[in-house]
This record gives structure tokens, sequence and C-alpha cells, in this order.
């Protein structure tokens, strides 16, 4: 695990500081015309906890008088109404006693059917409480010139509105409209937003004053994001008191309740989708909202201080590098199914977090850029280490499936501790020697020495993984292999001569194909095989390590295939593998000899095969020519 940490920092480095780089062009402003990716998902997030806020109950002070389609079907009147129908709803607000006129209409041009309609219009606005209008500034930008032009009420109207303003929305890439402008300016002038002229003239606060730093209303500071102001929703179109202008003009409203208007304020506005004067907004982006309940939200939250408050940019850079800590400690653990776990609790509890402040203190926090930092500082890492230990095991598996068994393989990738793997253990080990090999090699190129044995240590080794054993290792043309560990085996001594006479068939099959091939084919095999215990384990330096076997029962094998040539049989066991096999093999005693590091005499035994099996697969003596002493031992 200690050769993975580099890339994990790496990683995680890599991840924050692209992290950390979006949030500073977004701060810095260097891209503003620019929503950067992070930037969107920020606010589909923010929808979100908006949408599972729910709807807020309305504190009832401001109400619509809505333009909308069952008006225009009652009335049969066509866009724009005269001027004197838009003047008796006006008389309708003041008679219930209505504190703030609204008029979300441009009153910039004569009425289009009868001039002296805006007289009326004037004269209903001037017997209101107070009266705030809209105004519509232009800017254009050519090329190499720019332009404005502001388009204000008629004089008709000069001494009529105690208030005008803008009427601007910030509409992002994704068309939603999350902000209005809290200002705007022409030549200088700065007019701001209309709804904060009805919230003044409705609790009688003094004008905003923008250029001041902070920016303060009524004795509470604004929280501007630049010159946007962030509207806290309320709810879904349809959240705020509406009533049909028609019904209103016909005093049907007042009729039904009389107090529908009385100390409040009262938005004209149309709703109606054929004046297409609607938008999405965070609670529908398919169920669009009419651009008077906008300002009705933003009244809202200028009047009751529902301000939303942004993480300044450096405590969301702070998190940002707190997640990368979180998943820097999270990819320690060596246990997947924790990892997972706790990642999924780290990104569930930042994000009720998040959500918790965002309902309760209109507080909001940066939740893509930790939460992606967290999860791919954690995924990323994991992934790469995971691929990485998956390279390392084909590489080691690769490496050692030519030395040991597959089983012993596998057992080394599942150990931490190598150490586990050192014991002692009654194994049966078996020597074998090829007879002949050093004569033969004599007479040809080291090319030609190689040719041939590399195929025949290859179909050996491959008759001794086909019956559970394990090469411990090949020394010149000697094969030294153990049957019983790593994987143990009851019937180890079995398999071994198991092992033994199938070896003995691998070798004819090589012989007759060389013969074929007009190569060299005289050799033979002597094989030497004892029971007992001895010491397995990996044994080395750190720059090199084996699994092998030591003791005096390894040595015995080895003296034992000595033997073959001195008794002109192919395959000797020892006393000990004779009582593990006799019910399975048929043997024959050849003699009791004392071998070289032995004191006593041991008996020793010729196999000539399984019990049962055809004269034809019997083992025979070799002929003087095969057992000729070539090699030393």
């Amino acid at each position: 695990m200690q050769k993975n940490s580099k890339p994990i920092n790496l990683s995680i480095i890599l991840i924050a500081g692209t992290s950390v780089l979006l949030l500073a062009l977004q701060v810095w402003g260097l891209f503003p015309n620019m929503t950067t990716p992070i930037e969107r998902m920020e606010y589909a997030m923010r929808d979100s906890f908006v949408r599972l806020r729910g709807v807020e109950e309305v504190s009832g002070e401001i109400v619509i008088v809505a333009i909308d389609d069952a008006s225009f079907q009652w009335t049969g009147l066509r866009w724009p109404w005269p001027r004197s129908y838009h003047a008796e709803i006006v008389e309708q607000i003041n008679k219930g006693g209505g504190k703030v006129v609204g008029v979300d209409l441009y009153l910039t041009e004569p009425d289009a059917t009868q001039p002296e309609n805006d007289a009326f219009l004037a004269r209903s606005l001037s017997e209101s409480l107070a009266a705030v209008t809209v105004l519509q500034i232009s800017k254009t930008d050519g090329q190499g010139f720019a332009s404005e032009s502001i388009s204000l009420p008629m004089d008709a109207y000069k001494d009529t509105f105690e208030g005008i303003g803008s009427t601007e929305v910030k509409r992002d890439e994704d068309a939603i409209v999350r902000n209005v402008y809290a200002y705007n300016t022409f030549q200088g002038d700065l007019y701001s937003h209309w709804a904060f002229e009805i919230a003044r003239l409705y609790i009688g606060a003094e004008p905003v004053d923008f250029s001041n730093s902070p920016v303060m209303f009524n004795g509470q500071e604004i929280p501007l994001q630049g010159t946007l102001l962030p509207i806290y929703y309320a709810g879904p179109a349809g959240t705020y008191p509406t009533y049909s202008a028609s019904d209103v003009h016909d005093g049907i409203t007042l009729e039904q309740n009389p107090d529908a208007f009385r100390g409040k304020i009262v938005l004209i506005g149309a709703t109606s989708i054929a004046l297409q004067d609607i938008y999405p907004t965070p609670f529908s982006a398919t169920q669009a909202t009419p651009g008077v309940e906008i300002v009705a939200n933003t009244i809202d939250t200028i009047l009751n201080g529902k301000f939303m408050n942004y993480a300044p940019p450096w405590l969301a850079l702070l998190i940002i590098l707190f997640a990368a800590g979180i998943a820097y400690a999270i990819t320690q653990i060596k246990r997947p199914s924790l990892i997972v776990t706790l990642l999924g609790i780290s990104l569930l509890a930042y994000l009720a977090t998040a959500f918790i402040l965002f309902s309760n203190q209109r507080y909001v926090l940066p939740t893509i850029a930790p939460m992606l930092m967290l999860f791919l500082g954690v995924i990323l890492p994991t992934l790469e280490q995971a691929v990485t230990q998956e390279q390392e095991k084909r590489r080691v598996r690769g490496l050692f499936s030519r030395f040991i068994s597959p089983e012993m393989v596998n057992q080394i990738m599942q150990t931490q501790d190598l150490n586990t793997l050192n014991k002692r253990a009654e194994l049966t080990i078996i020597f074998t020697d090829i007879r002949g090999f050093t004569t033969l090699s004599e007479k040809l190129t080291p090319e030609g020495v190689v040719a041939l044995l590399n195929p025949y240590l290859e179909a050996m080794s491959q008759v001794i993984h086909k019956h559970g054993g394990t090469v411990d290792k090949y020394e010149g043309d000697a094969i030294v292999a153990f049957f019983g560990e790593p994987v143990p085996f009851k019937d180890h001594a079995i398999r071994a001569l198991d092992a033994s006479l199938d070896m003995r068939k691998a070798l004819t099959e090589l012989k007759e194909k060389w013969a074929k091939e007009g190569r060299p084919s005289q050799i033979e095999m002597g094989v030497g095989v004892n029971t007992g215990e001895v010491f397995v384990g990996m044994l080395g330096s750190e720059q090199r390590i084996n699994y092998t076997v030591i003791g005096d029962n390894a040595n015995l094998a080895a003296r034992l295939q000595d033997l073959t040539k001195a008794y002109a049989w192919p395959i000797l066991i020892s006393e000990s593998t004779y009582q593990a096999v006799k019910d399975e093999f048929e043997t024959e005693l050849a003699d009791s000899v004392t071998v070289k590091g032995k004191t006593k005499p041991v008996n020793v035994y010729k196999v000539i095969g399984r019990k049962g099996a055809p004269t034809s697969e019997k083992i025979q003596a070799w002929t003087s020519d095969q057992v000729k002493p070539t090699h030393e031992s």
C-alpha cells in the first residue's frame, strides 16, 4: 500500500486544484459572461433545495390583480386595454383601501383608443395613497459603439407616481430567473428596481442608496451579488392571492371580500401567457411564473428581510480543501465496503448541512464543488489504486506462475503477511534428473541445449502443477518439486507418484517429437521420491526470495535420485513414501542402503506402476546405455 500513496496524493491535489481554479475564475470574474459547469450544477442543486423546502406561507401583505385569460374572455377587449379600464380598476383598489398600487405597465405612449383616457388613469392613481410604475432602460453594444436609451412615463403621469423603477430580471443560461437587477443606470443616474420603491413606500423608509457599501434598507444590510438581488421564492405561480382584473373592475372582488386590498400592496400586471410576461423559476421550469408574481416575491424578500447570504469565496475555498482532506483520510482505509460507506455518509452529511442552512437560515453553501471534490477524491484514487494493484497482481501472477502452481500464486496474492507461509510440514519431495544430458549437451550448441531443455522443463512443470505440486527450483536439467503445500493434500505422496509416472509419459512424447524432427532424443529421466517433515516457506533477501523446502528429508529425495543410476530403475522411493502409497502402487524392495548424510540404512523401493495397470504401462529397468554415468549430482 505504501507505493500507492503518492498517486493518491497527486490525484487529490489535481482535483482540488481544478475545483479551486474553477471557483477562483468565477469569483474573480475573469470570465464574467461565462457560466461554468460547476456553477450550472450549483444552480440545479439550489433549485432542488427550493423545491425540497416547499411552499412557504406568505404574509398577505401583497396581492395581485391579474390581467389574465379569464378577463380577456369576459370583457372581449383586445390588448392593449383602454387606459380608462385600468383607471376603473385602480378606483376599485382605492375604494378597497389599497396602500400601495404597483402598475406593471409601460405608460410611455398615449392611449391607443382615446388620448383622454390617460388623464382618467392619472387621476385615479393620484388618488391612491401611493403609486409606483416602471421604466425601461435599453443598452446596445455594437461594433465599436455603445448606446443607451430610457423609456419614462409620458408627461400626463409626471406628478402621478411616488416611485418609479426598473423592471429588469436576470435570466441565467438555463433561462430560469433567480435574481433581479437591484438597480440600473442611465447616463450616470441610478434607478433602483421598482420592488425597492414599492417596499420603501409601504413601510415609509428612505430610498435605498446603492452607492454606499454595504447597501442598507430600513436599517438592514442587503447582501447583493454584484448588482443582483437573489429572490427568495415563497412558492410557484399562484402562491400570492390573485384576483382577476375583470372581477376587480366589476366590483365582484370587493363584494366577496371587502378587505381584499385593505392596507396592502396591490400589483397590477399580466398573467396571461398571450402577453408573454412569464418566466421559469426554481420551483418550475415548465409551469412558468408571471413577471408580476416574481415582483411580488422580490418585494416579500425585501420587506421581510428574506435575503439569501452566500458563503464568501474564502470559505468556499476552505470547504473544498477540507473536502480534499476528508477524501484523503477515507482513501487510507483498507476495506472497500467501509470506504463506500464513509463516502456516502460524508456526502449525505454535507448535503443535509447545506440544506438545513439554506432552509432555516437562508445561507447558501457551495455544494457541487465540495461534493465533487469529496466524491472524485475518493473514487479516482481508489480506482487508480485498484487498477494499479490489478496490474501488479497480473505481473506477479505471470511471473510466479512460471515457477509455482496456480494454487500457490493465488495464496500468495491473498496473503498479507508472507511470514505465515513459513512452517514445518510433512510433504512429499521429488527430485528428477536427466540421464545422458551431459553427453548430449556436449554435442550441441548453447542454443541447441536451450531448445531442448526449455520444452522439457515446461512439460515437466505442467505435469507437476496438474497434480497439485509446486516446483521448488530448476538446477540445470534437474527439477525439485514438492506436494502438500501451500495447498495441503492428505494424499500428497500418491499425487507425487502419479506425477512421476505422468512425467515419464510426457518425456516419451517429447522424445517421439524430437525424433520426428531429426533432433537428438536419447535421454532418460531418474526420479527420487521421499516423504517426511521439512521446513517450507519463503527464504531469501529483500532483493530475491524463493518458496522452497529445507531439511534432511529433502536431501534424501536427491540421494534416491542418484541411486536410480546404480539400480537402473527410473523411479525410486523411500520407506516413508512406500508406507503412504503401498495400497495404490505396485512396488518392489530394491535394497537397504546407507546414503550420504545418513548413519542408518534406509529401505529403497522400485515403483513398478499403479496396481491393476496394464503391462504396457509398467516401468521397465534401464539398459546399460541408459544409465551410463553422465551427471554429477
